[in-house]
C-alpha cells in the first residue's frame, strides 16, 4: 500500500475492515483502485487460497 495507515503493506495483507472502508468511501482511481477492489472481492468471498501459492513465491518484503 503506497499511503496511509497501512503504507508499505502488501495489498493482499490488508485487513478486510480497511478494504470495506475503502469500498464504502470510494476506491482510488487507476491501477491501485483496481487492485484494492480485486483483493476486496477475493477476501469477502473467502477465496484467499488462490493467493497463497503466489505469496509463497514472492521475495521477502522490507517493512
Amino acid at each position: 500500500m503506497p499511503f496511509g495507515k497501512y503504507k508499505g503493506t502488501i495489498i493482499a495483507d490488508l485487513p478486510v475492515s480497511y478494504l470495506e472502508w475503502m469500498y464504502r468511501n470510494g476506491m482510488p482511481p487507476g491501477k491501485l483502485g483496481m487492485m484494492l477492489s480485486t483483493i476486496h472481492e477475493i477476501k469477502i468471498n473467502g477465496m484467499m487460497s488462490i493467493l497463497y501459492e503466489l505469496k509463497k513465491r514472492l521475495p521477502p518484503q522490507p517493512r
